[in-house]
């Protein structure tokens, strides 16, 4: 949703269960008090930008990974910060005519990253890319350029 609240009985799109189960950090430019859900979901609202946002879930998750989810102009923000560390990213092959792009230049890019893995099929490629300390001249990490992708098993006739 963009914009503001338009009151404060819009809770989203999962119904009173949500399926995160746990804490949830929403970054926005308009204020609204925490959303109680079942099953453990709270709905924070952070009004003060990416690293405010990273410093409450990191202090909320303890030791656990954190994930960040969102569109491309808050990944884009984090990438340029240097504040994500591994990215899975899964890329689902339809052609919707317009939209942002992640990795444009100068805003995202992908220096400093690099592919450790990659699943492809025929309805999604998954995508995992982690920092590196060795970025190359075209922006990604200096090496072979990651693993191959393996081919899809040959199905029986």
């Amino acid at each position: 949703m963009r914009g503001s609240w338009p009151d404060e009985s819009w809770v989203g799109w999962w119904g009173d269960n949500p399926p995160f189960h746990h804490p949830v950090f929403v970054l926005t430019h308009n204020p609204r008090p925490p959303v109680v859900m079942d099953g453990g979901t709270t709905f924070h609202f952070v009004t003060d930008g990416i690293e405010a946002g990273l410093a409450r879930a990191t202090e909320a998750a303890g030791e656990l990974d954190i994930r960040l989810g969102g569109g491309v102009a808050t990944i884009q923000q984090y990438l340029q910060s240097g504040l994500i560390d591994e990215l899975h990213l899964a890329v689902v092959p339809v052609l919707l005519g317009s939209g942002e792009r992640l990795f444009d230049r100068p805003i995202g890019g992908t220096g400093g990253y690099k592919v450790v893995e990659l699943t492809p099929s025929a309805t999604v490629a998954h995508t995992k890319l982690v920092r590196s300390s060795e970025p190359s001249s075209n922006g990604l990490a200096a090496g072979d350029g990651g693993p191959q992708p393996q081919p899809e098993p040959e199905q029986p006739s």
